[in-house]
């Protein structure tokens, strides 16, 4: 699946047909998990697999009663361990670490989904619960659960602000009327920078040969 494809066709997906996920599927998705980008390359993400049915009813009580999350075969818990980012960036570390492992999890939640697999960004949890539910140390922050599996529904499409409702430009609530014509307006400045470039290095070129 494309890239473009892959984000514009991903769904949040709530209820999950009672079949297993390949392992090596499973491992892809922390795989995608593992290489995302994070501040100063700190890694500091950690992701707890949980499959056994006592250990997900622990996690369905500790997400706000949400049910359908037990239907799923696999729950990947998502923490962040802040205290590396700390060292580094001081009072920043704790943004950081959610910024960290949201990249983490949008990085599987696409991978999941190009190999036809459902998943879900669950961030609705009682924190006290859910550590005690898998043993999560005081000092690691549990950021979200990803329920996966094959999807049992079909979800209506979401609607989306259109981009001219949500890009501005050179300032904050300077918005672009017509992205289509703004776009088409820098594209040529890019093909006149390219041209410049292309000048500039024919001619050192030249220079060099000579």
């Amino acid at each position: 699946m494309q890239t473009q494809e892959c984000i514009k066709t991903r769904r949040s997906i709530r209820k999950f047909l009672p079949v297993p996920v390949e392992f090596e599927k499973l491992g892809r998705i922390l795989d995608a998990g593992r290489l995302a980008p994070s501040a100063g390359n700190v890694q500091n993400w950690k992701f707890i697999v949980v499959t056994d049915d006592a250990k997900k009813r622990a996690v369905v009580d500790a997400c706000v009663e949400q049910f359908w999350i037990e239907t799923a075969p696999v729950l990947v818990v998502v923490c962040g361990d802040p205290v590396k980012v700390e060292r580094l960036y001081g009072d920043k570390g704790a943004f950081y670490t959610i910024q960290n492992c949201a990249a983490a999890i949008e990085n599987m939640l696409l991978t999941a989904h190009d190999m036809s697999i459902g998943s879900c960004w669950v961030g609705a949890f009682d924190d006290v619960k859910l550590r005690a539910a898998l043993a999560i140390p005081d000092n690691v922050v549990p950021q979200a659960v990803l329920p996966i599996g094959y999807a049992e529904e079909k979800p209506i499409e979401p609607s989306h602000l259109t981009i001219e409702n949500v890009v501005y430009l050179e300032r904050y609530g300077n918005r672009v009327r017509d992205i289509a014509s703004f776009m088409d307006e820098y594209s040529v400045h890019v093909q006149k920078a390219v041209a410049k470039l292309k000048g500039f290095v024919a001619r050192a070129i030249e220079r060099i040969k000579k």
